[in-house]
């Protein structure tokens, strides 16, 4: 064993059994802290170990810079701790969609004028698309406290509900990155402004096409693909057995990406600016003397348009999962 691996063993054992020893002290003072009786050092160690390991090879691959990095691995903990099912959503959306961002990048910078070198994400946009589902993540941990458990409405109302909007916020955001960084490469087609109808340059915030809305979808079915096959692996089979049927939250899903796309590209039309650059031909987000205005006004960035997208769509997720499943 290396050096460095032995060094982080002997700090992150320690971290788990002290973080394990203080939350059985307190549950046996803290009222309705009986949820927390049942957890093991060895939750706390997974829920520390899994994170930092991501995040260190988000950093080696370039995935993630520094910040974003540590964003990551308090999110992590935070999601993984609560339900492992929770950090199944994130890691597949922290995989596809740094897959998605490095997808032909040679022909993006070709039209996007701000590009990202690499797709490096920074601790602004990892909470942009990961605060939300982080929230109600703590407000499962309160209500159930750190279990896996199938989704109930009838038996387990609010924890199904905070479940199901996780798995919205996270549909949200895949379904959103897959949309904006596979079909402006994966079609010569111009998109089509959702508020307008009008033809639009690639790149434009707003502009949606057939194939990205398919694959916005895609994106959101890949988190509730992910979830259903965790609770496959974590839940009893018998538990599962006597709840309706799982897997129909892929549908769900599916629905979450592509109602949080829409929406994405609707505030993106709207209180985003988009134009295009005279010399150039780059679409650009901000005017200048060059610069051709296509929509929108310059009142929100592309981050504060994430966050509003996930939360919306993590608030009506539940109810669309309570009419399929």
């Amino acid at each position: 064993m290396a050096i460095k691996e032995l060094i982080a063993v002997n700090i992150l054992v320690p971290v788990c059994l002290i973080l394990w020893a203080g939350s059985s002290a307190l549950c046996k003072v803290a009222v309705g802290g009986k949820a927390f009786d049942s957890v093991t050092p060895g939750r706390y160690l997974f829920s520390l170990a899994v994170p930092i390991f991501v995040a260190v090879e988000g950093l080696r691959k370039r995935s993630l810079d520094l910040s974003g990095a540590l964003a990551g691995v308090t999110v992590g903990f935070i999601l993984t701790f609560t339900n492992y099912s929770f950090f199944t959503s994130l890691f597949v959306f922290f995989v596809t969609s740094s897959k998605a961002t490095k997808f032909r990048a040679e022909k993006k910078k070709t039209i996007e004028h701000e590009f990202i070198e690499g797709g490096q994400r920074n601790w602004i946009q990892v909470l942009c698309n990961s605060v939300v589902a982080a929230q109600l993540s703590l407000f499962y941990l309160l209500d159930s406290g750190p279990q896996e458990q199938p989704i109930d409405f009838n038996i387990s109302f609010t924890s199904s509900w905070l479940g199901m909007g996780v798995l919205g916020a996270f549909a949200c955001a895949n379904g959103d990155t897959w949309a904006s960084e596979l079909a402006t490469v994966l079609t010569e087609k111009k998109p089509v402004l959702i508020t307008t109808g009008e033809t639009v340059p690639r790149g434009t915030n707003g502009g949606v096409t057939l194939i990205g809305l398919f694959i916005s979808a895609a994106g959101g079915a890949a988190i509730g693909l992910g979830y259903y096959l965790s609770e496959l692996v974590l839940i009893d089979a018998r538990v599962l057995l006597s709840a309706p049927p799982q897997w129909r939250m892929v549908m769900v899903g599916a629905i979450a990406g592509f109602f949080g796309s829409l929406l994405d590209s609707f505030l993106g039309a709207k209180f985003q600016f988009s134009g295009v650059h005279c010399e150039t031909g780059a679409v650009v987000e901000e005017p200048g003397p060059k610069v051709k205005h296509i929509c929108g006004r310059q009142v929100l960035d592309n981050h504060a348009i994430n966050l509003l997208s996930c939360l919306f769509t993590a608030i009506l997720t539940p109810s669309i999962a309570q009419a399929i499943i």
